[in-house]
């Protein structure tokens, strides 16, 4: 149960997503309100940070369709950073335009500088050592990027049938024909990846450790599809022949079709699970734990006919996840730093793999008030190797699940509760704290009370999602003072 000391002892963690900071145009981002939500966290003696995937999305911004697996989001560079080494100017930042059109914009000019700078300069020579020790992956990133850009944001499927196919003329000229975008992606995931490992390094001197969150399944348009197409089930055109998804349940009738490419699992067995391996080694480099996103596709998982427009005509499969698990456990350690999001469709199979490898799994407590007491989210079933939310990303905020139901139901809740007289959601906090669970999670949103209109994900849904942020007018000081209260009251303190 032990990842890495993680779970010695009893900790309370905060789950916010780097977009969902104050300060930056359009989103949040690593620059100062990062480093003061640390302090924030570190006064109130909570030890974990959990976000969201930090990868570059597409269009609609959700962190679980990313564009590479290795890859840090532009969107997410403090902008602040470089205003103090020289490469933007402060009017830049404060312009008028769209916010992705002023972030773009800044980076564009931060690069220009950059360029101008000479070879002695301390952040060039560490920028070469950047590209060199990552270039495994980042090479095929840079020219998956600057072709997407001058293909107008189409996928790689669109492409020209000879880059699309990766003919190694075609990628020849197409990497000197646009080698100063190339240059400028490199550059931009060196100032990502310096930023990141600075605020990490600041979080851990505070006693603050980052968990992460790592979907199991990757876009059909990203760098790795494009530049792996044999570790996954696709037709010649590059175009999935069976997508993932998950069966009707708790969020969607007809089920959820995600539309990611299945793996060739046995491509990826043959390899030694290299591409697994390193996947998970850019990971480690971010964070102290990682959640495995839909952790039961390991074991087996929902295979949805490409042309199916719902998950209704799915198929379990079985996957080879001892055998990956097992490559995992030899190369980084037996006890891997790891949180198995085990929600769902969960068969007895699942758990023995889970318990297998001694990975925690999860709790949800807005799922706990149904189906009577053998629910396994009551409180009363916990387990110790677990982290207990009140809810997660793809909730509603608890206050504003606690409003819909019955009077019947919020009855029931409250005498479970043995109604302390907190109001909610301080009251189901208070339960996530009190668990014996030895992490608890709880989302920013329940720790400023927020009902209503405060949701960062609908599931199912493409539209108003992942766009939420806080301010620091609505932390109070009461918010703050009750949470600390409680970390410390349930033995979670830092």
């Amino acid at each position: 149960m032990d990842a890495h000391g993680i779970f010695d002892r009893r900790r309370a963690g905060i789950l916010l997503h780097i977009s969902s900071l104050p300060g930056g145009p359009g989103n949040g981002d690593l620059g100062a309100d990062a480093f003061r939500f640390v302090d924030f966290l570190a006064a109130a003696g909570v030890s974990v940070w959990q976000t969201l995937p930090i990868n570059p999305t597409h269009e609609d911004g959700s962190p679980y369709q990313c564009t590479s697996v290795h890859a840090g989001n532009p969107l997410l560079i403090g902008l602040d950073w470089l205003v103090e080494r020289g490469l933007l100017e402060v009017d830049v930042i404060s312009s008028t335009e769209d916010a992705k059109t002023v972030r773009h914009q800044a980076l564009q000019r931060a690069f220009e500088s950059f360029r101008r700078r000479g070879t002695s300069d301390s952040l060039c020579s560490a920028f070469g050592d950047f590209v060199s020790a990552n270039d495994w992956w980042l090479a095929d990133y840079a020219l998956y990027a600057a072709l997407k850009e001058v293909n107008g944001g189409l996928p790689w499927q669109a492409w020209p049938k000879a880059l699309r196919d990766r003919k190694p003329d075609a990628l020849a000229s197409a990497g000197a024909l646009y080698a100063d975008i190339i240059a400028r992606v490199r550059f931009e995931q060196f100032v990502f990846f310096e930023q990141w490992h600075g605020l990490h390094e600041y979080a851990r001197r505070l006693g603050v450790l980052l968990f992460g969150d790592m979907p199991i399944f990757v876009a059909s348009d990203s760098a790795e599809v494009w530049a792996g197409r044999d570790y996954f089930e696709l037709s010649e055109d590059g175009e999935p022949r069976v997508v993932a998804g998950v069966p009707p349940d708790y969020f969607s009738a007809t089920g959820q079709r995600w539309g990611n490419p299945h793996y060739n699992w046995e491509n990826m067995a043959r390899s030694g699970f290299s591409w697994w391996l390193n996947r998970l080694r850019t990971q480690l480099s971010l964070y102290d734990l990682i959640r495995i996103d839909h952790f039961r596709g390991f074991e087996a998982y929902w295979e949805i006919p490409a042309y199916s427009e719902t998950a209704m005509e799915g198929r379990w499969v079985k996957a080879p996840g001892a055998a990956l698990l097992s490559c995992c456990a030899e190369t980084f350690g037996e006890t891997l730093p790891l949180v198995a999001e085990d929600l769902g469709i969960i068969t007895a199979e699942v758990e023995a793999l889970r318990r297998r490898f001694r990975i925690p799994g999860m709790r949800i407590l807005q799922f706990a008030f149904d189906g009577g007491p053998r629910n396994p989210y009551l409180p009363h079933n916990h387990a110790v190797d677990s982290v207990v939310y009140t809810g997660t990303h793809d909730n509603d905020t608890t206050l504003s699940w606690f409003e819909g139901l019955l009077p019947d139901q919020q009855g029931y809740v409250y005498d479970y509760l043995g109604r302390s007289g907190l109001p909610m959601p301080a009251a189901l906090v208070q339960a996530a704290m009190a668990s014996v669970a030895r992490l608890a999670i709880v989302p920013m949103q329940d720790v400023l009370g927020l009902g209503g209109g405060h949701r960062m994900n609908t599931p199912g849904t493409v539209g108003d999602n992942w766009n939420w942020r806080f301010g620091w007018t609505q932390l109070r000081d009461e918010h703050a003072d009750h949470l600390a209260h409680q970390v410390r009251m349930y033995g979670r303190a830092a």
